[in-house]
């Protein structure tokens, strides 16, 4: 049996094109495939023109093993995907009865009428696999061609594409290459150091691993080491990707805060529930923004009691607690203020952790002793009474920094808190 198979991708539609509809099929599509060890080496994208479809299938026929369509297979005169693709490959069309029941069946419950340019839907190449469609009329279909090709045509619109792909297309492929590897990934989650200098620390090892391979993504402050291995099942799979992981993290040490963590909300969440811990939080230059990355992740409410945005030196007093000489003395963005913040809100709503931030995230005339990008953050643990500040300085000098910085400054708050839980409790 082959291995390495090489996938295409070709999403049909000209509001892709012009950019009214964005493609999130081709990433559906090329995650999925990479899950079944199906390597998808090209994409592209192909407005509604039977040209230009038949001579980018003409391309991806001589490169790739696999083929997978996505759009024009719709009632209308400019859905051209199948005609096209019957046409290269010298295949007649014929009504499948099977789809047209089904399309019949649809407009019945809806209680819409039947048009006959819906029959266009239930016209199929001679020998191609009906799909059918759960949550649409367009059915799709998989035609083996005579050089061993598979070409799948799927619908464009992702509610339809998603479970066709996932309900009928895994299984033919799982089936037709039972016998083939597939690849396995893991993520290593980092933060507090660069991309750069992460990749001089594992260059070599990078460049020398071909099984795992390891590859670099970084995000807006942070990066993702993925570790991908080829193997036959993902007890195979972990016995190479393994020694990799501990062999990086152990040079890494604190700064990896997962694996496969998925964000950093989902590991602070995450690890709140494991310990039984609550948290609380008070925000002023991030507004609000940490509360809406913990309160993003499924199940926060079981850890997360709630926060306060306290924007002006009142709520920080009133609400929080901050002592008037402190912001006197210190300002509202000090070292001093943000441990009051943390140890206030904890106090305040009953939590075992508090964590603020304050700091100036724009351009201001109300700071004008301190700079742009000046944050703190405070950490206040109720059970040791630990309670302190760090201060950072976000500022990048970019058009979008006020946005950046108030991203990355809520960052430094859920990796305090990761840090904290993990290694002191």
């Amino acid at each position: 049996m082959k291995n390495n198979l090489i996938a295409e991708i070709i999403s049909v539609g000209t509001e892709i094109l012009l950019g009214d509809t964005i493609n999130t099929n081709a990433a559906f599509l090329g995650k999925e495939l990479a899950s079944l060890g199906i390597f998808v080496c090209y994409t592209s994208v192909v407005g509604d023109n039977n040209v230009r479809l038949e001579s980018a299938m003409k391309i991806a026929m001589s490169r790739a093993d696999i083929i997978i369509t996505t759009g024009g297979l719709g009632p209308t005169f400019d859905d051209l995907t199948k005609e096209t693709i019957a046409k290269l490959l010298d295949l007649g069309m014929k009504i499948d009865k099977h789809s047209l029941n089904r399309i019949k069946d649809f407009f019945v419950r809806i209680n819409r009428e039947f048009t006959e340019n819906n029959l266009k839907q239930a016209l199929m190449p001679t020998g191609a696999i009906p799909l059918d469609n759960e949550f649409g009329t367009a059915p799709g279909l998989i035609i083996n061609t005579s050089d061993g090709k598979i070409i799948t045509m799927l619908p464009g619109p992702p509610r339809e594409m998603q479970p066709m792909f996932n309900n009928k297309v895994i299984p033919f492929l799982l089936n037709k290459y039972s016998n083939s590897k597939k690849l396995f990934s893991k993520v290593i989650n980092i933060f507090g150091i660069g991309e750069s200098k992460v990749e001089s620390m594992f260059a070599n090892l990078m460049r020398t691993s071909v099984n795992p391979t390891i590859a670099p993504y970084a995000k807006l402050g942070e990066l993702e080491l993925r570790t991908t291995a080829l193997a036959y099942n993902e007890t195979k799979a972990n016995e190479i990707i393994n020694p990799i992981i501990e062999e990086i993290t152990a040079k890494l040490k604190d700064k990896v805060y997962g694996i496969d963590a998925g964000s950093m909300q989902q590991e602070v969440v995450k690890i709140l529930k494991d310990k039984e811990l609550r948290l609380s939080t008070a925000e002023s230059c991030t507004g609000g923004y940490l509360s809406k990355r913990i309160t993003d992740v499924d199940g926060a409410s079981k850890v997360y009691l709630g926060g306060v945005v306290a924007y002006s030196n009142e709520v920080k007093m009133q609400l929080l607690g901050v002592s008037e000489d402190i912001l006197s003395k210190f300002g509202a963005v000090s070292e001093q203020v943000a441990k009051e913040m943390a140890k206030g809100v904890a106090i305040k709503l009953n939590a075992d952790i508090g964590v603020s931030t304050t700091g100036i995230a724009g351009q201001t005339t109300d700071f004008t002793n301190k700079p742009t990008g000046l944050v703190y953050i405070g950490y206040y643990d109720r059970k040791s009474n630990l309670n302190y500040a760090i201060e950072l300085h976000l500022a990048r000098g970019y058009k979008d920094d006020r946005e950046s910085i108030r991203y990355i400054a809520s960052s430094n708050a859920l990796f305090e808190i990761i840090k904290n839980i993990k290694g002191t409790l």
